[in-house]
């Protein structure tokens, strides 16, 4: 199988999300200190389905979801970000865009660098 054969595989998708997925479960679990039935609990859920989980046996049409975006051309990618970091980027994202939105010319654009810079005199 080549590389490319390889990435153009629903299962290979599969696979890579679900292990994505079990590394995240575990690290949490390893750090707030929790055995199956302490993160099933957490969860909501059985203590069973923790178990699929970190066995990797827990499709439910994840693979539906991998094999429509290998059809239209794209290949499904997920990030798992820490919320506190997640709402501290976008929140710097969300001031920085709405600084540059203000410049609507290159004369204006230069007035808001200082600003961005932090250099602005008081």
């Amino acid at each position: 199988m080549t590389r490319e054969e390889l990435l153009s595989s629903p299962e290979y998708w599969t696979a890579e999300i679900q292990q994505h997925l079990y590394e995240e479960i575990a690290t949490y679990m390893r750090q707030h200190n929790l055995n199956k039935a302490q993160l099933a609990e957490r969860l909501g859920c059985s203590k069973s389905y923790v178990t699929q989980l970190l066995n990797g046996d827990f499709d439910h049409k994840l693979s539906k979801f991998v094999e429509l975006s290998l059809l239209i051309g794209k290949i499904p990618e997920f990030t798992f970000t820490d919320i506190n970091e997640y709402i501290e980027n976008e929140s710097k994202e969300l001031s920085y865009s709405f600084t540059i939105q203000g410049a609507t010319s290159q004369q204006d654009f230069q007035s808001v660098v200082p600003i961005i810079d932090g250099t602005v005199a008081a």
